[in-house]
């Protein structure tokens, strides 16, 4: 190859998917000197020798008289000292002072630039330019006048690739020799999606010895990834290119990893991982996140954190994309308390959360019933400056709604109305549910009017929490001839439609209905699931029906469906509210030979019979046996055993769990903070009952008579008059009022 390498520089980009909503765009430097090795000396083919058509005499006169006049008088503008040369200049003069003046490169644009707006140039001519170009380290001229031939009209492009290319490898040996002409060639191809002109001209290049640069290989891999169909294609052509000579670099790695990543193929992706460094490339953090997202989609959270250690030891910072991935699949698992841990973590190494981590771990508050906790990081990212969408909102108004909250919730709703966030389909059928769920259906229907007029349209799952309400308050009828007329406007009525159906006909007690509903399931060519079982199974056994309660069990055994945590929650509530402990207990130890790992809920209706029988050495056992067995206490969980505690004057336990179920972000009850004064009270520990007391009332809580009557007397015997007044205007209006205001009503 004759002539020097060009040491061009050509910003181009790729983007790939790391995950979720994710696009990462990474920039690379066009081309960075070096020398382009041949694939091998034995076959392949040598680049011709230019050989154009000589000029005549009078041509040739032409030609230096041109070439003399414009580097002599170079100062002056071309229109004017090339006027009289105008209607002379043929295509080949154009080519034949190209040759004379090739060496002065802005000569040569402005020469060309002028010859333009004249006529067309040739194809030839437009290849001189551009390998002039290249080899003048002056990428972006060359990428322009290839772009501007994929840009005209009605163009046979198997024609016009063929012409450029062959016209390239004519003029390459004595206009240039720059391969990265090739590149410039490839990219254009890439960008304008040519990826099928793009592989022949790679293909055609090995012929001449060369291969693309590293870069221009793996914005060609990025572009088919992302075409439909185009990831298992991509990986074909990464081991294609290997086997052609080229060598990867980091950013190769990268893409590879995240298309084997996409098609499911995680252990395939980590074993290229760790084989990167044998290879010659260091994996980056996006090797790193990329795998880490992967895991993530697979919820191995063990996984994912012993790659975490890895990489902090190579000396890699986890980013905040790592960290998101993190947190969401902390959420799923339920390890909402480690999530906000993560949380803490990002802002100890300076990386700013944004609002997919808070809106994930408030999603994952409200879902495990911690509305505090989830309020405490609403308010946080506030204070951060960190604007809350509209899907932080809507976890915000699901979390409510689904403890019962609903007016909690409708202010939120309005406050981000008045924001100028714009509520979806999800948001109005999380109130709607909340209103059903209270009763309210006037405003329910009245959301539903409302979400329709937005141009929104209601789901099944809009229509099975309405019908769901309906039948909660007795409407059957009602529900009955709404789920008709979805059906006519073409909704398809899908399992938990049916289910919320007979979960209201068991809680209006008509359960033989319900059976006969799940029947007409399996006619419309339905299977009834766990679900519908598990309702079925918990309306015999509040009615004292256990026996019944099992034959379901067995049915569904027999059916092949799996029972899930709650169909034994509710066998377990059904023992343990039967006073069948003993039952109860082989049930627990039956789930986990079983491998069925039980839930707070499952633990919670053991040690809440146990404690209502004084016997808090049993209650322990199985307290401890759950955290044993890794299950996360609720609110619930803590608030059983303080008052068993209490009931049992073990005040010192009830206090240490106290501050921990404040730690961890859950609230007392109004029962529980009773039961604990009163405990501190019995056993002469006034302070404690007072700090108690003045922590209630921080929370809102309203206490009963009788505390009211034992602070006040206690205030007055101090002295502290101020306290004993506001303390009795405050039982005044809580206790007495009320009791008088329900008594007239």
């Amino acid at each position: 190859m004759r002539g020097r390498l060009a040491c061009c520089y050509l910003a181009f980009s790729y983007h790939a998917n790391f995950g979720p909503g994710t696009r990462r765009t990474v920039f690379y430097p066009y081309y960075k000197v070096r020398k382009l090795s041949t694939i091998g000396s034995t076959g392949t083919r040598p680049f011709p020798d230019y050989s154009p058509r000589k000029p005549s005499v009078r041509d040739s006169e032409l030609v230096n008289h041109i070439s003399t006049t414009i580097k002599q008088r170079r100062s002056e503008h071309l229109r004017r000292i090339l006027k009289p040369f105008e209607f002379k200049l043929k295509p080949d003069h154009l080519i034949w002072v190209l040759m004379n003046i090739k060496n002065d490169y802005t000569l040569v644009l402005d020469f060309f630039e002028w010859s333009c707006l004249r006529r067309e140039p040739s194809l030839e001519a437009r290849c001189i330019v551009i390998h002039i170009a290249v080899a003048a380290n002056d990428p972006l001229v060359a990428r322009r006048l290839i772009h501007d031939i994929w840009t005209k009209p009605n163009l046979d492009v198997d024609r016009s690739f063929s012409h450029l290319l062959e016209k390239l490898i004519y003029t390459y040996k004595d206009w240039g020799s720059s391969p990265y002409v090739f590149d410039i060639f490839f990219q254009v191809l890439v960008e304008v999606g040519n990826l099928d002109h793009a592989r022949r001209l790679f293909d055609k290049i090995l012929n001449y010895g060369l291969r693309l640069s590293v870069e221009s290989c793996n914005f060609f891999l990025s572009q088919m990834s992302k075409a439909a169909g185009g990831l298992n294609l991509a990986l074909k052509t990464y081991k294609e290119f290997s086997e052609a000579g080229v060598t990867w670099d980091t950013a190769s790695y990268n893409i590879v990893i995240h298309c084997l990543c996409q098609i499911g193929k995680i252990k395939e992706a980590h074993s290229l991982l760790l084989q990167m460094i044998f290879k010659g490339s260091l994996p980056d953090v996006i090797s790193y996140s990329t795998i880490i997202n992967g895991y993530c989609d697979t919820g191995d959270l063990k996984v994912v954190l012993k790659i975490v250690e890895d990489m902090q030891a190579k000396g890699l910072e986890p980013n905040a994309f790592i960290f998101n991935s993190i947190v969401v699949l902390m959420c799923k698992n339920g390890k909402v308390l480690d999530g906000e841990m993560i949380l803490r973590e990002m802002v100890c190494l300076g990386i700013a959360p944004d609002n997919v981590v808070y809106a994930t771990l408030i999603d994952g508050f409200c879902k495990i019933g911690n509305l505090y906790a989830a309020y405490r990081l609403f308010d946080e990212m506030q204070n951060l400056n960190i604007v809350p969408d509209s899907v932080t909102y809507t976890a915000m108004i699901c979390g409510l709604c689904h403890v019962g909250k609903v007016l909690e919730a409708d202010n939120l709703f309005n406050e981000m109305l008045s924001r100028g966030l714009e509520a979806d389909e999800v948001t109005y059928t999380a109130l709607i549910d909340g209103y059903c769920k209270a009763g309210n259906m006037k405003t329910a229907f009245s959301l539903h009017n409302q979400m329709v007029q937005q141009g929104l349209v209601p789901n099944v799952v809009t229509y099975t929490a309405l019908a769901d309400g309906l039948c909660k308050q007795g409407e059957l009828d009602t529900a009955n001839e709404l789920l008709h007329e979805i059906r006519r406007k073409g909704v398809e009525l899908n399992i938990f439609t049916y289910n919320s159906l007979v979960n209201g006909l068991c809680k209006a007690g008509n359960i033989e209905q319900a059976y006969s509903l799940m029947r007409d399931m399996e006619l419309a060519g339905m299977q009834p699931d766990a679900y519908t079982y598990t309702t079925l199974m918990d309306a015999h056994c509040k009615s004292g029906e256990i026996s019944k309660a099992h034959e379901l069990l067995r049915q569904m055994l027999q059916k092949g469906l799996q029972p899930t945590v709650v169909t034994f929650n509710v066998l377990m509530n059904g023992f343990c509210v039967l006073g069948m402990l003993e039952d109860g207990e082989k049930l627990l130890n039956w789930m986990l030979e079983k491998g069925i790992l039980p839930n707070a809920t499952t633990y919670n209706s053991l040690m809440k019979q146990y404690c209502i029988r004084h016997n808090m050495r049993a209650t322990t056992v199985i307290y401890r046996g759950m955290c044993n067995q890794g299950v996360m206490p609720d609110a619930n969980t803590y608030n059983i055993l303080i008052r068993g505690h209490c009931k049992a004057r073990n005040m010192k336990e009830a206090w240490f769990l106290h501050k921990e179920m404040i730690q961890k972000g859950f609230r007392l009850t109004v029962d529980t903070y009773l039961a604990l004064i009163k405990g501190f009270i019995k056993r002469k520990k006034y302070l404690e009952a007072r700090i108690t007391f003045e922590e209630m009332r921080k929370e809102g809580l309203l206490a009963d008579q009788e505390l009211y009557s034992m602070f006040l007397d206690m205030k007055y015997d101090e002295g502290d008059v101020d306290t004993t007044i506001e303390l009795c205007d405050e039982a005044i209006e809580n206790c007495l009022l009320k009791q008088t205001s329900q008594g007239n009503s």
